[in-house]
């Protein structure tokens, strides 16, 4: 109960905000905004997203050449695929990523692409890889770079405020802003077309404006916000550098 100020007495505030067990869930959204993890032996998670932890627990940053060279070299070059950090042991761990909204989904042998940013955590049974779109586009506007996740088991993904889910059909193609996009079904290849006419209705009014095209038979998923990073849309001069110094940070 609330006091007419606003205020909580302290035993209202601890029974309001004190965790929620649900047992038997490897994932339990503490708050639309705060991940509670139940760990016992692995779970991957974006690097830097830990708030706090309890039990016997190990974090270790991916290795650099982890999952082979060439996973590496994509990591390298994407500039938009945020490091993975591993989280080993038995103990509880709680995930947030600077109060984005978390979604938990579970894929029963799903595939699933989301945009290297926007993914929390997700269990070590599911499957990831980078993958980058076939345009070449994509390699001039910065990299236009996802993570495939295939597999069984539970994904924790992020979007500023609710996201929107739109239903692609062949027969209505969807259009999105890159920097407002979330995921999209794995079976959707979308392209990257540049419409420098619509640079003051989308993104920045700088430069041409990049609009993924998805068609076919599937779903993508938006936000109610551009997040602008190094890569498309965004502003390159902002911890960029471009693929030759990202591959120089691969063999550093």
């Amino acid at each position: 109960m609330t006091n007419s100020d606003g205020s909580y007495s302290l035993r209202d505030f601890l029974a309001q905000t004190a965790e929620r067990d649900n047992p038997g869930e490897v994932f339990e959204l503490e708050s639309s905004k705060m991940l509670e993890v139940k760990v016992q032996g692995r779970i991957w998670s974006k690097l830097g997203a830990m708030v706090a932890y309890k039990g016997n627990l190990s974090f270790k940053r991916e290795g650099t050449l982890e999952g082979g060279l060439m996973k590496a070299f994509k990591r390298a070059v994407s500039q938009e695929m945020s490091p993975l950090a591993k989280i080993e042991g038995r103990g509880v761990a709680y995930l947030a990523d600077q109060g984005k909204e978390i979604t938990v989904l579970r894929l029963a042998g799903d595939s699933l692409n989301v945009n290297g940013n926007d993914l929390l955590a997700f269990e070590d049974s599911v499957n990831y890889d980078i993958t980058m779109q076939r345009r070449a586009a994509g390699m001039a506007a910065g990299g236009l770079f996802s993570v495939r996740l295939q597999g069984s088991g539970l994904v924790a993904i992020l979007s500023h405020g609710k996201p929107l889910t739109l239903r692609v059909t062949n027969n209505e193609p969807i259009f999105t802003d890159p920097n407002a996009t979330v995921a999209w079904s794995g079976n959707l290849q979308p392209q990257l077309r540049m419409d420098a006419s619509l640079k003051s209705i989308f993104g920045r009014g700088g430069g041409e404006t990049y609009q993924m095209v998805f068609q076919g038979d599937g779903f993508v998923v938006v936000q109610p916000y551009e997040e602008f990073e190094a890569g498309l849309g965004g502003d390159e001069s902002h911890g960029g550098g471009g693929v030759g110094r990202a591959l120089g940070d691969l063999f550093d």
